[in-house]
């Protein structure tokens, strides 16, 4: 928790607002950690680990071993996310795109199998309770007529959903976006 609680300072900062901007909005308010098991694969180039995929929440800290297999999509490439002893991987993630108002883009990325392992990580999502009727949009901070909301206020509850009906690799984003002509823009 500790971590995160920084990390959404230095986000904070980056963004020009007060550091306790996004814990005080709650971004740091629950994490779950998952634990990952990947057994080494004879041929893996006939199988995937995880497919692509981003992740809904407003950050994801990864530790993960020295075996690898992450990957995150770099212009329209795969690009491995090379392990470093002690070091801990952060992915933005859905929640935070459209809080950001897209300053803060989420990441594409998957696992590939490998020959070498098992293969183990864990990952920390950061992000509310999943029927949280907490509102979801663009920091108001940074919406201007320069620079017009990009989403539409949700909630993280109708947030969730939309995300869980579509499943994993498809967008949610796309489905809160502003579009010409929308009566909320």
């Amino acid at each position: 928790m500790e971590i995160g609680k920084l990390l959404f300072e230095l986000l904070s900062e980056a963004l020009g607002l007060n550091p306790n901007y996004l814990n005080d909005i709650g971004c740091s308010e629950g994490v779950s950690l998952v634990c990952h098991y990947y057994p080494p694969c004879p041929q893996p180039n006939l199988t995937i680990g995880t497919s692509e995929h981003t992740d809904n929440d407003f950050i994801t800290v990864l530790y993960q071993d020295h075996v690898g297999g992450l990957q995150i999509r770099y212009e329209n490439s795969w690009v491995e996310v090379a392990p470093v002893d002690g070091a801990l991987v952060v992915n933005i993630g859905d929640l935070m795109q459209p809080t950001t108002n897209d300053k803060f883009k989420s990441v594409k990325h998957r696992v590939v199998a490998k020959k070498e392992g098992p293969r183990v990580s864990v990952a920390g999502f950061f992000s509310k309770f999943p029927l949280s009727t907490s509102k979801l949009a663009p920091i108001e901070e940074l919406i201007s007529e320069e620079n017009p909301a990009v989403y539409r206020e949700t909630t993280i509850r109708d947030f969730n959903i939309q995300f869980r009906s579509k499943g994993l690799g498809t967008t949610t984003l796309e489905h809160f976006k502003i579009k010409p002509g929308d009566a909320d823009a």
